[in-house]
């Protein structure tokens, strides 16, 4: 058994070669899930802070009111 012919070599070569883009592929399924993820995370953290923004703006309304309240009721001129 002597070596590998030309054709054993080019074999080899085509072989290693597809074999390592079925690898990379496989990398790049990968980081395209977690990216995925990432998105998804992204997503619930922004809807977390809407909705605190959302109640800090209800708070704010809230607050608003009761000072407006407080206001009229010592702006209001006193009767003699």
């Amino acid at each position: 058994m002597a070596g590998l012919g030309l054709e054993g070599v080019t074999l080899a070569i085509i072989i290693g070669t597809l074999a390592a883009i079925v690898y990379s592929l496989r990398i790049l399924v990968l980081l395209e899930r977690r990216i995925a993820r990432m998105d998804e995370n992204l997503l619930k953290i922004t809807h977390k802070i809407e909705s605190e923004e959302l109640n800090i703006e209800g708070e704010e309304k809230k607050i608003e009111g009761i000072l407006e309240k407080k206001g009229a009721k010592t702006a209001q001129p006193k009767k003699k």
